[in-house]
């Protein structure tokens, strides 16, 4: 299991008492979350986004993780633009540097640890503030919205996107994942965060002060037999290895076995030859 996720925990009891983050991050940074997160780019997880994006501009990217869609981002603000990437935890940050300078980028992007509740830039700082996979896991979505709203410029743009789980589908039907799904959602709730956030995007957005706000959908899917080897795998790891294992026996939602015999059913689910899954993301382009 995951060691940092007690770090996490005591940091958003700090957090807490600063008046700042109060949620703990349900996955953690183990291996088997990376895994998913190094797949992620501006093509598969950020084009509700990408029309907006031209040379010059300056954006901050909230949540940046490894920092794959970071140098995407980068890349299609070039030349002349910026961004500016942050994210609750400094160890990850190291991770998206590497991925960085590895694609010639060190001059564009920088890196830095911040609360998303609680933002050190001045108002009106940046052109486009994106968050991906974000307002799920954070204590009070409608305040990080304002926030990322206090920097953006007058006529930029505050973009979103969230999977919501609930809505999540796949064949064939397996009981063994229903359990999962029932026990994610409970471990994410208890960490202060909201399973199914996509849902609620368009809403929160209103409650923070937007009143220009495109809503949208799109999914990610795993079809081909390769996608799905790898979509199982690396979730069968994640339950039984992330700080999510952890959090879950830690709270008593979960004994050892039931990880175990959740871990199964994602690694006996991804050996049907007709095994498909769908993830619904919701995303908001919010004018500020």
């Amino acid at each position: 299991m995951d060691a940092t996720n007690g770090t996490d925990a005591a940091d958003a009891a700090d957090a807490a008492d600063a008046g700042g983050e109060t949620a703990v991050y349900t996955h953690g940074h183990h291996e088997s979350v990376l895994r998913s997160h190094r797949w992620r780019t501006a093509e598969n997880s950020a084009a509700y986004l990408v029309g907006e994006l031209r040379p010059g501009l300056a954006v901050l990217d909230v949540g940046c993780g490894p920092g794959t869609i970071t140098a995407d981002l980068a890349e299609l603000v070039a030349p002349g633009g910026r961004v500016t990437a942050v994210d609750a935890a400094e160890g990850v940050l190291a991770q998206a540097r590497a991925h960085a300078k590895e694609r010639g980028l060190e001059g564009a992007v920088s890196f830095s640890v911040a609360d998303v509740h609680a933002l050190d830039f001045p108002d009106d700082s940046f052109d486009v503030v994106h968050a991906h996979q974000v307002l799920q896991h954070v204590g009070d979505p409608v305040r990080a919205l304002r926030e990322m709203r206090r920097v953006c410029r007058p006529g930029g743009v505050v973009a979103a996107r969230d999977a919501d789980y609930a809505a999540m589908t796949w064949y064939p039907a397996t009981p063994g994942l229903d359990a999962w799904l029932d026990l994610y959602r409970r471990v994410a709730r208890a960490n202060g965060g909201e399973p199914d956030a996509g849902r609620h995007l368009r809403a929160w957005a209103g409650q923070a002060g937007f009143t220009d706000v495109a809503s949208s959908a799109t999914a990610w899917c795993f079809a081909t037999a390769e996608e799905t080897a790898w979509w199982s795998a690396l979730w069968a790891d994640r339950t039984k290895a992330s700080a999510y294992a952890d959090t879950a026996v830690r709270g008593g939602q979960a004994t050892p076995a039931d990880l175990d015999a959740a871990a199964e059913a994602w690694r006996t689910w991804g050996t049907s030859p007709d095994a498909w899954f769908a993830v619904l993301n919701a995303e908001i382009l919010c004018r500020a």
